[in-house]
């Protein structure tokens, strides 16, 4: 079958890589792809908000099954376009996509459906946002709606911290993505990703994950997309991961079906384990970046039946394998990230990286330079990773494959791994 996936960074080359291992697969497409998916399926130029563009490319070139990687086209209902144009597609209609769309909608959902989450109320203008967060007091967390590219949510530790996010989301910091928030109550315990595969009505919970949102080690310093993820987490045990299916993802389910907009695809769960057990901190509609390289670096299961299988909603009495080995991904990003950043530096090295035992090379902002090297085009650049029988081998792996890598340009957090290194 031929194969068409959307996308340009690291989560969609590990999807790539491991969608490329298939048997099932002929030709694998990505728009508009970086310079190592590059290695693994031919990429081509082609926009994905241009939703008839992108529905034109897949009847020219006998297009079987289409793979959305991010959320924005997702939310733009790219989904229902290909699927009306007759092409199979995995992933959430733009009604279903609202789940991260808009944290009020996900946010209401919980509250109608007694789902364990945050306490919230939302807001439009700034002096009652304001006096919410002075009734609630700090630490409080501001959130824009929509999609802010994971610079919407902010942890705010004191009512001035709390009223300045108000002011810079309300006006306008965030774009259209600001124009409403939700005020939450600070939960406090240990993060951890859930994912599971949805069919609209059946839920495949996959393998633990633990991103790592900080920039700098020892979890300082500003929030950031992701500077690293560890499969899987201790934090998530079996006890966890039974209560968060029974407690937050099926009740989500039964809410999308019975308002006549059911979740396919895969439902990305950010989770706070606090001392009454998991609570919902918000919904994703895609694979977690990084969580993805790691989860796809632990997948023993061919990628490609699972995700037709919740397309066509017949999950119920499928199945995966899951290697018993850790991963780590750890994050290279440009200096200066998640501030502003110059692109065009020159990578080095990255052979040398991916011939340590273990370790693989996922690309998340790369271009190929006319002069055939490979150049940063991004904030968050290379996801390093690796596997390993323990964390601990994982993590030395991970960074080994670093070390091998020249480029004087890039940062990256020395300790990806430590919570679970440390239990």
């Amino acid at each position: 079958m031929n194969i068409l996936l959307l996308g340009s960074g690291g989560r969609e080359h590990a999807l790539a890589w491991k969608m490329a291992a298939s048997p099932l697969l002929d030709r694998l497409y990505c728009a508009p792809g970086n310079a190592g998916i590059a290695r693994e399926a031919t990429c081509v130029a082609l926009d994905h908000a241009d939703h008839a563009a992108v529905i034109s490319f897949c009847k020219s070139h006998a297009i079987d099954f289409v793979v959305v990687g991010p959320e924005a086209p997702l939310v733009a209902g790219i989904v229902d376009d290909l699927e009306a144009a007759g092409i199979k597609t995995f992933g959430p209609g733009k009604a279903a996509a609202r789940l991260e769309g808009s944290k009020g909608f996900t946010k209401e959902i919980c509250r109608a459906h007694a789902i364990p989450t945050a306490d919230f109320e939302r807001f439009t203008a700034a002096a009652p946002a304001k006096a919410h967060a002075r009734a609630r007091g700090a630490p409080i967390v501001v959130k824009a709606d929509g999609l802010a590219t994971g610079k919407g949510v902010i942890v705010a530790p004191t009512i001035e911290a709390a009223d300045a996010a108000i002011d810079m989301i309300l006006g306008g910091g965030l774009g259209e993505a600001g124009t409403e928030i939700v005020i939450e109550e600070f939960l406090e315990g240990e993060e951890a990703s859930f994912f599971a595969l949805c069919d609209g009505e059946h839920a495949l919970p996959l393998a633990s994950a633990q991103d790592y949102k900080r920039a700098f080690d020892g979890d300082e310093g500003p929030n950031t997309g992701g500077m690293g993820a560890c499969s899987p987490t201790p934090a998530m045990t079996e006890e966890a991961a039974r209560r968060t299916m029974a407690e937050i993802v099926q009740p989500t389910l039964r809410a999308m079906k019975a308002m006549g907009t059911p979740f396919k695809g895969v439902l990305y769960a950010g989770l706070m384990i606090t001392r009454e057990g998991p609570k919902l901190i918000e919904y994703n509609v895609r694979f977690g970046d990084p969580e993805c390289q790691v989860l796809m670096l632990r997948l023993a299961s061919d990628l490609v039946p699972a995700l037709m299988a919740a397309r066509d909603g017949v999950l119920k009495d499928f199945d995966l394998r899951w290697r018993a080995d850790a991963a780590i991904s750890v994050v290279m990003a440009t200096k200066g990230y998640p501030g502003p950043y110059a692109k065009g530096s020159v990578i080095d090295g990255l052979d040398a990286a991916a011939a340590i035992e273990g370790a693989e090379v996922f690309h998340a902002g790369t271009t190929l330079g006319a002069d055939g090297q490979v150049h940063a085009n991004g904030g968050r650049v290379l996801n390093v990773s690796a596997l390993g029988a323990t964390v601990g081998e994982a993590q030395a792996r991970a960074y080994a494959a670093i070390d091998a890598i020249r480029w004087p340009e890039g940062f990256c957090r020395r300790d990806i791994g430590w919570r679970a290194v440390q239990r």
